[in-house]
């Protein structure tokens, strides 16, 4: 057969600038969707939360591998090393019967963590400590920030003034350095899913590193220590209790709900997202093994647990703690222990309350001092202006706190040995494990339970010699797409079928390529006019070579769009994926996946040779034709190619894919699909070649087929 012309490919499915705009779909049709495909998600993730709780020694036996999946989530497993703290008191300060040392350690090398520790003056022995973490709480003064430790202050004030040592920690983005906590929420950094990075992976390891600090101090009974904190600080307390078994009490405030409050329902008017637009980013594990948040609390049990909230806090609701502690009693339950989980709900708003206080410091003390007296009265003054608790004077240099995002968790490298004996033999095994992880880590259930699709030919439409099929399938419950299906008119038996993963502007592209008379089966939103060389070039390739030219859009994208991309709502719509272990563009791999499936249901193979079926992309939509083959078995043959232009080089340029760049890169990606299904790589210019020559080396020693083509070649 006559090779279609990469001119002729280019015109029908290259995509025109991501600039290029097109009308509106019906959104709202489209969030009724997908608000349905969360829920269902988000109860499966639940129902199976504790589910197999049986009795206490098949929980103690579980434990340890739900902790070690717990700390991989947050990117710390394995633990980084614990390298020394290099704590320095840069001074003191009198608040009449404490004192208040301002410090900082380094909880890894170059990250500097500000603090203050409260001391009693009349002490008697080692003390019960308390760790405070901070929440969203941070004071700021002429451009200078102080963090969040001066507005929190009365909580260490109340703890020291009543025989406590208390030592208050600012957060990585509200502290003295800014880091930064809204990588998703606000920057767009979507490269942090791939990473598997989350802040309150930083969090959780800053304060693990001071409790290190605490048993190192004279003053502190480290088998006595206590942990609080509120809103932000309410999850880390939770985090830490969950991870740390130094902690012996913990009392989380307004810091928790179930998933279902955060991605599904809450009081308006949040009723249709959950709370997860009220929260940034440290908020958040990546839910790469589909936890809900009792599961978090029942590796505190059995050691006390009082979850503190209010009745009027609408990010952190009524129903979703309620929901959480249910299940997480029944843990507390085997053990005996249910005096020591408690759930205190007070009236008011997300605020820190008196009442709430007085719940912290009671339970402080029973379970620290074995004190079950009435505690004094909660004193929310704030005694110290900002500038007497201030660490630094001068902020330290080197230091990576605004970037620890790019180090906290380390990047994969493709690093294949030189020598190509030693590749040989290391490639086999290599490549099963790169598949491993996106089989388990990456792409997210569905490439491990198969979804039995429905797929039907819903339209056809013939005018001036092409006929184009529109299928409908459905790749998962409650997700419903369309594919296209053109070939010349009356050929029935293509040679080839040519099947292109569509952006938004190729699927502007692509209905452009056939106008309006095909309009209701594009399902194109609104006026669409033809182009009409396009049109005729097409037509005369699919008479003359019998080609069948495909395409499909992804979830979101064209026909399904629920928002307006870069919009606040589409940002969070990409947050709430990682929460059900997935990415959006995981999910579009898959869809891809199951498109080339769908096309099988509608025509399938006959006696003879299966027919031949090539998957294009370009840019992002090629990083998800490559990750649909990749996500595969590793002897999956299905595809006689993929042909993919200006392939992303790395990870953090492509769309994001859960824990991708944790595990590989896409140029070992791409080789281990090489080694199966030969793949034509398109780059813009020679110079762009070297970003694939590992890849090429590695597929052509390993008796794959890897072939870089510059430009129109």
């Amino acid at each position: 057969m006559t090779r279609l012309l990469p001119a002729g490919l280019a015109a029908l499915l290259l995509a025109t600038p991501a600039t290029a705009q097109q009308p509106n779909p019906d959104h709202a049709r489209n969030r009724k969707q997908l608000d349905a495909y969360f829920r269902a998600h988000v109860k499966q993730i639940n129902d199976a939360c504790l589910a197999d709780l049986s009795t206490k020694d098949a929980w103690e036996k579980k434990r340890p591998e739900l902790r070690r999946q717990f700390l991989d989530m947050m990117g710390l497993d394995p633990l980084p090393p614990r390298t020394p703290l290099n704590a320095v008191v840069t001074g003191t300060t009198d608040g009449g019967t404490f004192t208040v040392e301002r410090l900082h350690f380094q909880s890894m090398p170059g990250l500097y963590v500000t603090a203050n520790l409260y001391l009693p003056k009349r002490r008697e022995g080692r003390l019960p400590t308390i760790l405070y973490v901070c929440g969203h709480g941070n004071v700021v003064i002429d451009g200078v920030s102080y963090g969040s430790k001066v507005h929190y202050q009365y909580h260490p004030s109340w703890f020291a003034a009543n025989g406590y040592a208390c030592l208050i920690l600012d957060t990585v983005e509200l502290a003295e350095i800014r880091g930064d906590h809204h990588g998703t929420h606000g920057a767009k950094m979507w490269w942090w899913q791939s990473r598997g990075y989350t802040p309150a992976g930083v969090e959780l390891w800053n304060a693990m590193r001071a409790l290190d600090y605490l048993e190192t101090r004279p003053e502190v009974d480290a088998t006595r220590f206590g942990l609080t904190g509120r809103s932000g600080g309410g999850a880390t307390s939770w985090w830490v209790a969950a991870a740390d078994e130094r902690v012996k009490a913990v009392v989380p405030v307004a810091g928790i709900a179930d998933l279902h409050a955060h991605l599904v329902e809450a009081p308006a008017p949040r009723l249709a997202d959950g709370v997860i637009a009220g929260h940034c980013d440290c908020m958040y594990q990546v839910n790469t093994y589909r936890w809900d948040y009792a599961q978090v609390a029942a590796l505190i049990a059995p050691r006390p647990l009082l979850l503190g909230n209010s009745d009027k806090d609408d990010i952190f609701p009524v129903e979703g703690y309620r929901r959480l502690a249910d299940k997480a009693r029944k843990v507390y339950d085997l053990y005996g222990a249910g005096e020591k989980f408690q759930l205190l709900e007070t009236t008011g708003p997300h605020s820190d309350t008196p009442e709430l206080h007085r719940g912290i410091n009671a339970w402080m003390a029973r379970w620290l001092k074995n004190d079950t007296a009435e505690q004094p009265a909660p004193d929310l003054t704030k005694r110290f202006e900002p500038k007497q608790l201030k660490v630094f004077d001068k902020l330290p240099e080197p230091r990576r706190n605004e970037t620890i995002h790019e180090t906290f968790v380390p990047a994969a490298k493709f690093n294949p040995p030189a020598d190509v004996d030693e590749l040989k033999a290391w490639w086999p095994g290599r490549r099963a494990d790169v598949w491993r992880a996106l089989h388990t880590k990456v792409l997210g259930a569905e490439y491990r339970v198969p979804h039995l699709q429905t797929a039907k030919v819903a339209e056809v439409v013939t005018h001036e010699g092409v006929r184009l099929r529109a299928i409908d399938f459905d790749p998962q419950p409650n997700v419903s797409l369309r594919m296209w299906v053109a070939t010349a008119a009356g050929v029935e038996e293509p040679s080839e079928v040519i099947l292109s993963v569509l952006d938004e502007a190729g699927y502007k592209d692509w209905c452009e390529s056939f106008g309006p008379n095909f309009a209701g089966a594009l399902q194109y939103p609104g006026p669409l006019a033809r182009n009409d060389a396009m049109f005729a070039q097409n037509r005369a390739v699919m008479r003359r070579d019998k080609v069948c030219f495909a395409a499909v859009a992804p979830r979101g994208i064209g026909p399904t769009r629920w928002a307006a991309p870069g919009s606040k709502e589409d940002t969070h719509v990409r947050r709430r994926f990682p929460l059900i272990g997935q990415t959006l563009d995981g999910q579009r791999a898959f869809d891809v996946w199951q498109a080339t499936q769908a096309w099988k249901e509608v025509f399938p193979p006959g006696d003879g040779e299966p027919m031949k079926l090539t998957l294009h992309g370009r840019g992002d939509s090629a990083a998800l034709a490559l990750h649909a083959v990749a996500g595969l078995p590793p002897d999956s043959r299905e595809y006689a190619r993929l042909d993919l232009w200006n392939l992303p080089t790395i990870y953090r340029s492509g769309p994001p894919l859960l824990n991708a760049h944790r595990y590989s890169d896409v140029p070992e990606v791409l080789a281990s699909v090489a080694t199966i299904h030969p793949v034509t790589l398109h780059v813009a210019a020679e110079a762009d070649r070297a970003a694939w020559a590992e890849a090429v080396r590695v597929a052509g020693a390993t008796g794959g087929r890897l072939t870089v083509k510059v430009g129109g070649e």
